[in-house]
């Protein structure tokens, strides 16, 4: 299927690895012009030759922090017109209520919620102006099932949701929309170390410890595995194409029927 991508230009937060690198390396095969980004220059230098080896043509990157106003402005000064925005970069961590103190709110809404807000104010206007664009938040499934011990972490993505929404209420009647994506745990850069963290027996085999994370902290999970990140990829490149026109202020799941509502 042709997503009619050529020609456009995408910029994705957080892409030199997991989830961020899948989104910018379909996009980039499905003939978008991607923007990588990240803070380390020789990470940006391996998405962009990762991303070319699988057939990307049109890939460049942009080292910035974006949770900066510089790096914000720096990274879309360096993409041009943007058509595309996936503000994906994010950060999480397991830890109990009591012991996130006031430093970690701020860190975690700095990094998963200002970061991108930065970004769609910069681009947005542009978008209704061109009466065309795609602004996608990656949000969680932790946005709607709140897990205890990343509670800070949930706070972030429920509010992406909010914005996502709040964003698409204000393209009525234009060609413009903004939708975010819920993927449920899926398998990234660090999550092994994160499932350790929370395994009762960290030595044990990686199979093991992801199949009691599922049984002891996602039971409610249908697919009762880690996501691949190129299944979140997959969705994320269909909602920034012209054939997702009527799916605006949405929030889709992708996240193995682990939260158990069907609104």
């Amino acid at each position: 299927m042709d997503l009619q991508l050529a020609n456009q230009t995408a910029v994705v937060s957080g892409s030199t690895g997991g989830i961020g690198l899948e989104i910018a390396r379909s996009l980039a095969i499905e003939g978008a012009d991607v923007v990588v980004s990240g803070r380390s220059g020789p990470k940006v230098d391996a998405a962009i030759a990762s991303i070319k080896e699988s057939g990307g043509a049109s890939v460049r990157g942009v080292v910035a922090d974006v949770t900066t106003e510089a790096g914000a402005t720096a990274l879309l000064e360096a993409a041009g017109t943007v058509d595309i925005l996936v503000n994906n970069l994010g950060i999480y961590e397991s830890k109990a209520f009591a012991d996130i103190a006031d430093e970690d709110w701020i860190r975690f809404f700095d990094v998963n919620v200002v970061s991108g807000v930065r970004l769609a104010r910069a681009v947005f206007p542009g978008m209704l102006e061109r009466n065309y664009g795609r602004i996608i938040f990656v949000s969680s499934e932790s946005a709607l099932s709140i897990p205890k011990d990343m509670i800070h972490y949930a706070v972030t993505k429920t509010a992406q949701l909010t914005i996502a929404r709040g964003l698409a209420e204000l393209t009525k009647g234009t060609r413009v929309t903004v939708n975010s994506v819920l993927p449920g745990p899926t398998r990234s850069e660090g999550v092994e170390d994160f499932l350790k963290s929370v395994a009762s027996s960290p030595d044990a085999p990686a199979s093991e410890i992801e199949a009691e994370f599922f049984a002891k902290s996602r039971a409610a999970s249908l697919l009762q595995r880690m996501i691949e990140p190129g299944e979140i990829a997959s969705l994320v490149t269909y909602l920034a194409s012209p054939l997702a026109s009527a799916t605006n202020g949405a929030a889709v799941r992708v996240e193995g029927g682990l939260v158990a509502t069907i609104a």
